[in-house]
């Protein structure tokens, strides 16, 4: 199999040539031919196959009614007691409802709500515990008048239910229906577009000695496949976002190879979701034991995100991540969405 690798670029300078990259805030004029057992050869993008030109130049789908033309920013809302960096802080229902609010405020354009820890060597929360810390928290901030997207973050098609139920818009499954196929069929008979994730194993075996042959490769293949799964269970491609799981059954190497091939996997046609705030890798690198006090790290990683094109930021920092996104942006596109006079 032949993959097309885009080398985003920001630059004002943009041959007329250049095809956008997803129809966003990118250019690409090349492209990077990659081969299982074969060198990388760099080709000119007038030179992609017809229909690999437009799975990586086709503006994305609007996602939950959000366009995919600027980053969009997912604020992490964790209901459990046990998540590695913000565990027990917003357990109680109140508190949630008013670290929602907070976020939205901050600059947040989704609120995933999550009541199940998927940190390595977590265990699994029951049904019934994970709706219960869940759907009273979608309900309250909907009945408080947050009216901006609301994600349920599960691997249980009950779970998912039930938060949709309670108003939530949009289902982000680390397990990309492995877990639980069930899954499929409550997003699809709710019509609720999906964000599936690539994770080798379980959050509890995951990180004991992850391997791949090629793992930006391999995890491109995984996502394919389980797109391929959603649109046979009624749910289109334009309702679909991709997440190559950083930290979800990855060495510290496997990360930075994700990260720095992102751009790979616009070759799937949807948008891409990166999630790195806080993580482990982030603290090993910037020499940070402390999850809480690693958002200068995140947002470094958030931003070489953006510039391999990736849609949608999932941060626990919501407004240092607002802040950085917009410099970013004022400083290498010249009419930035949103800028001012």
């Amino acid at each position: 199999m032949i993959y097309y690798r885009p080398i985003p670029m920001s630059d004002a300078a943009r041959p007329a040539e250049a095809l956008p990259l997803a129809g966003g805030w990118l250019w690409f004029d090349r492209v990077e031919v990659l081969e299982r057992e074969r060198p990388a050869l760099l080709i000119p993008a007038a030179d992609l196959p017809a229909e690999a030109r437009s799975a990586l130049s086709a503006p994305r789908a609007p996602l939950a009614g959000l366009g995919m033309a600027a980053p969009r920013l997912m604020g992490i809302l964790n209901v459990t007691p046990d998540s590695f960096s913000d565990g027990g802080q917003f357990l109680a229902p109140e508190a949630a409802v008013a670290q929602g609010r907070m976020m939205v405020g901050a600059g947040a354009e989704i609120i995933d709500v999550g009541g199940e820890s998927t940190r390595p060597g977590a265990a699994e929360v029951p049904v019934a515990d994970e709706i219960a810390r869940t759907a009273p928290v979608i309900a309250a901030l909907r009945e408080g008048g947050i009216d901006s997207v609301i994600s349920i973050d599960t691997r249980k098609g009950a779970v998912a239910q039930a938060a949709l139920a309670a108003g939530a818009d949009l289902v982000n499954d680390v397990a990309a229906f492995t877990h639980d196929p069930d899954l499929k069929r409550v997003a699809a008979a709710a019509g609720a577009p999906v964000c599936i994730m690539h994770a080798q194993g379980t959050p509890d075996t995951m990180q004991l000695a992850p391997q791949y042959d090629d793992v930006l490769l391999d995890v491109y293949d995984f996502l394919a496949a389980k797109l391929a799964e959603a649109e046979a269970a009624g749910i289109p491609r334009a309702r679909v976002m991709v997440d190559p799981g950083i930290g979800f059954g990855k060495t510290l190497d496997h990360n930075l190879t994700l990260i720095r091939g992102l751009s790979l996997f616009h070759g799937l046609g949807c948008p891409i979701l990166l999630g790195v705030s806080r993580k482990k890798f982030i603290g090993t690198i910037g020499g940070e034991a402390d999850a809480a006090r690693r958002a200068p790290g995140s947002v470094a990683v958030a931003l070489a995100g953006v510039a391999q094109g990736a849609q949608v930021l999932r941060v626990h920092d919501v407004w240092e991540t607002r802040q950085a996104l917009a410099l970013w942006r004022s400083v290498t596109e010249r009419n930035p969405e949103g800028e001012g006079a």
